[in-house]
């Protein structure tokens, strides 16, 4: 087992592996910025290292102060967490260049997998199913870019190799805007990402974004976790999420749990990955995988009963997966609502001082946040103060214990986005389940 383990994160996510480490009896080292200070986990930890100021450029995207603290105190092994640089390749390799163990997957599998066109190949070679496009980067040629979109059939999507998150993406409605899309699109990928390539898709009207969790040990063993629903989404930023997947035709499932499994093997993948899709009348299309543990990972864990965080450092001290596919059982139903630092209408950040914190408990609830009474949210990163998780034996059962728990949930000082949550649990269309991904840019519309 590893010996020391460096948190490279912030927040929620950086307690959540902090509490892993702990149970296997593994020391932690806890990096932080100027900002951060009084962190939860920076109070549990074995030891802590200030990395540099506030901006996340300065300290948590510094991989050379990254690097140093964990020489400086004898470190293992570096967790990335998700978000800064956890899908950095060229983090990921000075990390097992300098002598401390990635836990994640090899910076070549995270470099396949971070570019969408090379991505999409090795998923069609693998037997995943893919969105119809333009079977790789488009070329400047502007018939044969045309002749891509006729095949296809518009609506279309334009996307960024390197993008993300939403960013880099363009639809496409007729002929007669598709050839200053895609210039649009270059042009704002290699400023965004440094990377011009882009590449064409078949846009989905009505999709829902399922996703399936994976985890693979790199000595040819890998299994599926099931599917989450995370079509409840705001300008492509995931808001809640369920597990199981509801509604989802049982053989399309079956045969997509098991691609992606073999999938693991066919590019010798190691440690938690997700594979992201559009499903629209039955039909999965792979549109990305995720190389890093998910924010909404929780969710799986309730439904399965797998310790995804402590899988993750078993796998990086080299030890086999420590279940089969035939152990996992899916067993209930389980909801996240993502709980951020923001004004419920506007969306727009509060940070400040917690003057009042309770989380809500009883059977099913969990409750997974960095924050307490007294804590200052600071203004620099992300808006995401914690994750209200619920369970029960069916999707009824755990939907009145996050109504509840949503109703006993207190955090005073600052805005929060609970108000939101509470309408959304109560939402007549998602008590019935399977909203597509507009449903919710709709719904704050009107």
């Amino acid at each position: 087992m590893l010996d020391k383990v460096l948190i490279a994160n912030r927040g929620e996510i950086a307690l959540r592996i902090l509490r892993a480490c702990k149970e296997l009896g593994i020391k932690t080292v806890a990096v932080h910025s100027k900002a951060d200070r009084e962190l939860m986990h920076v109070r549990l930890a074995d030891e802590a290292v200030c990395i540099g100021p506030a901006p996340s450029a300065q300290s948590y995207l510094n991989i050379p102060a990254l690097i140093s603290a964990a020489e400086v105190t004898d470190s293992s092994a570096i967790h990335p967490g998700y978000g800064f640089l956890s899908e950095n390749a060229n983090f990921a390799e000075q990390v097992e260049r300098s002598g401390f163990v990635f836990i994640g997957p090899r910076a070549e599998t995270i470099r396949l997998m971070g570019d969408k066109v090379s991505a999409i190949e090795a998923m069609k070679k693998a037997g995943v199913p893919t969105v119809p496009g333009s079977d790789g980067p488009l070329g400047d040629d502007e018939g044969d870019n045309l002749a891509i979109a006729r095949r296809i059939g518009y609506p279309v999507i334009i996307k960024a190799a390197a993008g993300g998150g939403g960013r880099g993406m363009r639809v496409v409605h007729t002929e007669g805007h598709l050839l200053s899309a895609i210039n649009v699109t270059r042009t704002e990928a290699h400023s965004s990402f440094g990377d011009g390539t882009v590449y064409m898709e078949k846009f989905l009207e009505r999709p829902r974004h399922v996703e399936v969790q994976v985890l693979a040990d790199g000595q040819g063993n890998a299994i599926h976790l099931y599917d989450r629903d995370c079509s409840l989404q705001r300008r492509h930023q995931k808001v809640l999420e369920e597990a199981p997947a509801p509604g989802i035709d049982p053989d399309a499932r079956a045969k997509v749990l098991e691609a992606c499994r073999e999938a693991c093997i066919e590019i010798d993948y190691r440690g938690a990955g997700t594979f992201e899709f559009l499903y629209e009348d039955g039909q999965f299309f792979f549109i990305e995988m995720n190389t890093r543990v998910q924010v909404e990972h929780p969710v799986t864990e309730m439904v399965t009963g797998v310790d995804i965080v402590r899988e993750q450092l078993r796998i990086a001290s080299g030890l086999p997966l420590s279940i089969r596919q035939e152990d996992v059982k899916l067993h209930g139903h389980a909801f996240e609502c993502r709980i951020n630092a923001e004004d419920p209408r506007t969306f727009m950040p509060s940070p400040g001082q917690v003057t009042l914190y309770h989380p809500p408990g009883g059977l099913g609830v969990r409750m997974d946040s960095h924050v307490y009474t007294g804590y200052t949210v600071p203004p620099h990163y992300d808006s995401l103060i914690g994750k209200l998780i619920t369970w029960g034996d069916s999707r009824e059962i755990a939907l009145t214990r996050m109504r509840n728990g949503l109703d006993e949930l207190l955090v005073e000082g600052i805005k929060t986005n609970t108000d939101l949550h509470k309408d959304l649990v109560r939402d007549g269309h998602f008590q019935q389940g399977g909203v597509n991904i507009h449903y919710l840019e709709k719904k704050l519309a009107s």
